[in-house]
């Protein structure tokens, strides 16, 4: 080499056998604290611990900077040589060190041609690795290296010694046994030259003398290997005359899977850890059916030229309908046989087959694929001892213990994409079928989930059946669900029969909530709502789920939610429906009383001055959280709305009509706020229903009033003066003069809606009337708010001033509701501009957008955002017009109130026009 860095004899650096100045032996030192690691960064830190101890002094680090640039300096005329500075580190990168050559040379040796590859390792050493350089690291290292230089050596005799050597061996063996005494290794490799030699007697006498020594110096008589080997000299065993035949070299691979696809991020996964260098365990975790199995041996298949020695392949029968977990003893009996060993000739205990087998495989390029495994027991036994191999496991739990242990590499595996579940039919079905049916492809996708064995058992029946359109394939999955994926012959072709294993390993407790958790109201969970479901504690709720999440039936989502896939749940169900009836209903019952008291707790947190509802106490086992405040009660309900519609469906099914009507009323103000009118008409509709199997007059008035102004807002006025009409007739027939005053007013908003402020105002001013008679400030205030809105409306500007000021001095003395600032600053600002005062006008509406912004009422400040365009515009502002009016069309948007976004986006273009013509 015409360029070489040497560390296997004296630290120096050659340019075509010319040395290079490295300088004194402290800053040789540091490019050998580099060299050992070429290509890696090593830190500033560590360096320094190299090369002046565990003590060094904090001035060290600019000393090792100095010695830094002087080795850039002598090493600058050295091609392919650099010392490269990184974060708080340095690299040094070289392709020609003589110790990087020597371990290449040692690993290629171990797939092929051991002989000429060991022996031109070795010949790389020219004396005691680190010569010239010395330091507490320095004289470690060096050990360290001589011990792999050992090794070589002791490889190298078995390769010649497999070659069919013995004579030519003798002398360097006796000199080696005397240096390493107590080495059975050197000891075994000298015996069988011995008796090659035909000095079967020195042979013998060899043995007597290690074994006495032995005794003497360590108290143990020799391992298994050397006696055993003492026993075929004694036997004059023939199979030590001469070379052994050639290793066996196991084929196990099933054969791959036929129309795999995709999986580009788990194989990358894999491929990434197999080029780590070290002993390299991949752990493949997933549902059953989710194509653990078909990603390990695609991939195994894929990759077998890289390991030359073999590969090796059990089924551990962790989750098998068949059969109990194959023990680790049989699954090496197995191996052994593989790689020649008959069972006559095994171990009989699980701690010697396993020495074996490691023996066995040591430096062998081999891959062992163990799949279906459930737990680390069946496992660890079967781990080989040597870096040259890989392990490839495959198990629904992620043998947690074999990564934290042994650095196990998790390879996560889901769904497909949609694209892969495509190509997957389409590589059963072929493309023409697939294509002919587009859209019915995409709902068969949809309806399986994506999930591979729902897949390949739906391109079963469409591939058995070619003249059934896969449309009717698809409506008979979205009849009959999982009973079209079942199979009542076998079980490794049914979906159901294949989740089912996975309950084998899990507790009754565990059983119970995996079924519990199918029927729990909303898309996902999480803790608090698991445990009142459960009825079970915090912290054994949590333990619990992480135990169904470690075996592929629970997925974490951010946020400490909990979720199931769609047929995993679809099965799950079929569980809670054979639990004992009142155990389903308990948990139910507790769930839904959850989701009701928390959304309670947090909507008199929104609007602490609506009138109380009073609720019945939770079901014992119930853990209701409360909110610390109102933007934590707001947060709650952002993230839970979804679960409370399904927790009053729920209640509905259960015919808990109370609790459905009581989670109408705790989403009523939060969906004011965010103005969610589906949301309202959905849960109000729910209500009305429900109500009318109740003895609850004021609950029917209530229902019938939201779902009235629900309709308004969506501009669907007939609908919505139905609603509030037969409301009111229901109020006066029982003489509730509080749900009367709460009805006009609430009419007086629809007919402002449709913009007739004529018969908008009379309902205001009636239920001013009615709530000033009986000493109601809360009605009060907003029916002063209505009256003024509607004369401002009008054209009546001093009457909307007078009636704006009263409803700011009655909010001041008695307080109420939040947002009343806010709306009387909308009313004044509406005056300010239709009066020409647009810059108060905008000063107005500006504080009115603030304080919606505060209470998280996104509704109103859309409607804010798009009164404060027009006196932008009057003012000449049109860019400022434009930012509040597009902000206001996202919100609108987001809401779902397309006549808004409509009326919205008009005014947008609008707005673009006068500007392009003006």
């Amino acid at each position: 080499m015409p360029v070489v860095l040497r560390l296997l004899g004296e630290v120096r650096a050659e340019i075509d056998g010319r040395p290079v100045d490295l300088g004194s032996p402290r800053q040789r030192c540091v490019l050998a604290a580099l060299a050992v690691d070429v290509g890696q960064s090593v830190s500033v830190d560590r360096l320094a611990e190299r090369v002046w101890g565990a003590d060094a002094a904090p001035r060290t680090r600019a000393t090792l900077h100095s010695y830094i640039s002087r080795l850039r300096r002598a090493l600058a005329e050295m091609d392919g040589v650099a010392i490269v500075r990184r974060t708080g580190s340095y690299a040094l990168l070289a392709e020609t060190v003589d110790l990087q050559r020597f371990r290449e040379l040692c690993a290629r040796a171990r797939g092929a041609d051991e002989v000429p590859l060991l022996t031109e390792a070795l010949e790389l050493w020219r004396g005691d690795a680190l010569t010239g350089v010395d330091g507490e690291w320095v004289r470690a290292e060096r050990e360290r290296l001589e011990q792999e230089r050992l090794a070589a050596e002791h490889d190298l005799v078995d390769a010649r010694l497999r070659a069919g050597d013995g004579v030519e061996l003798i002398v360097e063996l006796s000199a080696r046994a005397a240096r390493h005494p107590l080495d059975e290794r050197v000891a075994g490799q000298y015996l069988l030259a011995l008796h090659r030699a035909g000095r079967t007697t020195d042979a013998l006498e060899h043995y007597r003398q290690v074994r006495a020594l032995l005794v003497e110096e360590l108290g143990a008589d020799p391992g298994t290997a050397l006696q055993e080997l003492h026993q075929q000299i004694l036997a004059a065993d023939p199979r030590l005359d001469s070379a052994p035949a050639a290793a066996v070299v196991p084929r196990q691979l099933p054969a791959a899977p036929s129309s795999f696809v995709g999986r580009l991020d788990a194989l990358h996964c894999l491929d990434d850890a197999t080029s780590a260098g070290t002993v390299v365990i991949s752990a493949v975790s997933g549902a059953g059916g989710i194509g653990k199995t078909s990603l390990a041996l695609h991939w195994a298949h894929a990759n077998a030229d890289r390991f030359p020695d073999g590969q090796l392949f059990a089924d551990l029968h962790g989750f098998s309908p068949t059969s109990a977990p194959a023990s680790p003893i049989e699954v090496l009996g197995g191996f052994l046989d593989a790689l020649g060993v008959g069972r006559d000739r095994q171990p009989g205990d699980l701690d010697r087959r396993a020495d074996l087998y490691r023996s066995l495989i040591a430096d062998r390029r081999m891959l062992i694929v163990l799949d279906n495994a459930a737990t680390a027991d069946h496992v660890v036994p079967l781990l080989p001892g040597s870096p040259a191999c890989t392990v490839l496991v495959t198990g629904r739990t992620r043998l947690a213990s074999v990564i934290d242990r042994y650095g196990a590499r998790h390879v996560p595996l889901d769904v497909l994409t949609r694209a892969e579940a495509r190509a997957l039919l389409a590589a059963r079905l072929g493309d023409r079928r697939v294509g002919a049916e587009p859209g019915v492809t995409d709902e068969l996708i949809e309806l399986c989930g994506r999930f591979p064995l729902a897949l390949a058992i739906t391109a079963r029946h469409a591939a058995t059946r070619p003249r059934v359109p896969l449309a009717e394939l698809a409506a008979e999955l979205r009849e009959l669900g999982l009973e079209v994926l079942d199979h009542d012959t076998d079980p490794t072709a049914s979906l159901p029969a294949v989740l089912s294993w996975s309950l084998r390993h899990l507790t009754e407790q565990q059983r119970v909530v995996f079924a519990l958790l199918a029927i729990a109201p909303g898309p996902d969970i999480d803790v608090p709502a698991a445990a009142s479901l459960a009825g079970l504690s915090e912290a054994n709720t949590r333990k619990t789920l992480r135990a169904l999440e470690e075996h592929s039936l629970l997925d974490a989502h951010p946020h400490g939610r909990y979720a199931m896939h769609d047929l995993i749940r679809a099965y799950a169900t079929t569980l809670a429906h054979d639990l004992p009836e009142p155990v389903r209903d308990a948990a139910l019952e507790r769930v839904v009383d959850f989701y009701l008291h928390t959304a309670h707790a947090a909507d008199r947190l929104l609007s602490p001055h609506r009138p109380t509802l009073l609720i019945d106490p939770p079901a014992d086992g119930t853990r209701p959280l409360a909110a610390r405040g109102q933007p934590e009660g707001l947060a709650w309900l952002d993230a839970h709305h979804a679960h409370l519609l399904a927790a009053q469906a729920v209640a509905a099914g259960r015919d808990d009509h109370q609790a459905v009507c009581h989670l109408a009323w705790c989403l009523d103000s939060y969906y004011h706020r965010r103005g969610l009118c589906q949301g309202q008409l959905s849960t109000w509709t729910a209500a009305l229903a429900a109500a009318e199997h109740l003895d609850d007059t004021a609950m029917r008035v209530r229902a019938h009033r939201n779902l009235g102004n629900t309709h308004s807002v969506l501009a669907q006025h007939d609908l919505a003066v139905e609603h509030l009409e037969r409301a009111l007739v229901l109020a006066e027939a029982v003489d509730d003069w509080r749900l009367q005053g709460l009805l006009h007013l609430t009419l007086a908003n629809a007919w402002d809606r449709c913009e007739d402020h004529t018969k908008a105002f009379a309902h205001a001013s009636r239920g001013l009337e009615l709530h000033q008679n009986h000493g109601y400030h809360t009605g009060a205030v907003h029916g002063h708010l209505l009256v003024g809105w509607n004369a401002a409306r009008m054209g009546d500007y001093s009457t909307a001033v007078e009636h704006c000021q009263a409803a700011l001095d009655m909010y001041a003395r008695n307080g109420g509701d939040a947002d009343i600032p806010a709306a009387v600053q909308d009313c004044l600002g509406y005056v300010a501009h239709h009066t020409g005062h647009h810059h108060e006008s905008v000063e107005r509406y500006e504080q009115s957008i603030a304080l919606r912004h505060r209470t998280g009422h996104t509704y109103m400040e859309a409607l804010t955002l798009e009164a404060v365009g027009h006196p932008y515009i009057a003012l000449g502002r049109h860019r400022q017009a434009r930012a509040v009016w597009e902000q206001a069309l996202k919100l609108y948007r987001q809401h779902g109130q397309d006549a808004d976004a409509d009326r919205m986006r008009h005014q947008l273009d609008d707005l673009d026009n006068t500007r392009r013509f003006a």
